[in-house]
């Protein structure tokens, strides 16, 4: 398995930005598929944001497109998550995910991905 650990959570008002990282450590981090989920309290936990082992696609969550960016650093073994215009609704615990040898991101749901990190914090103040 592959480790993960995000950063770059916090309090941000709303219509601001924050940039979300997760690094990785382990098995070769360009034979993971990554992807961002969160969930808020009494909520369950959705797919955010999926991006290919090559950075190649991306699919995002109706909610967040046009807002939010994910991207890759396979030299790194850092993937990051722009978030720009928050919305006190994005307010949640962020989770980097990873998913093994994915031959597509298309359709993946929370169980297929092997590898989670701890989570970090955003808070969007209205």
């Amino acid at each position: 398995q592959v480790q993960l650990v995000e950063s770059g959570g916090g309090l941000v008002q709303a219509g601001g930005s924050l940039r979300l990282s997760c690094a990785a450590s382990g098995r070769t981090f360009s034979n993971y598929a990554m992807g961002w989920f969160r969930q808020a309290p009494g909520k369950e936990r959705e797919l955010v944001a999926v991006i290919s082992r090559d950075g190649g696609s991306t699919s995002y969550a109706d909610s967040v497109k046009g807002r939010f960016t994910i991207a890759r650093d396979n030299a790194e073994n850092t993937v990051s998550l722009q978030m720009n215009s928050l919305k006190p609704e994005d307010a949640a615990v962020y989770y980097c995910a990873a998913r093994w040898a994915a031959l597509t991101i298309f359709g993946l749901t929370e169980a297929d991905f092997d590898s989670w990190g701890q989570g970090t914090q955003v808070t969007v103040s209205s």
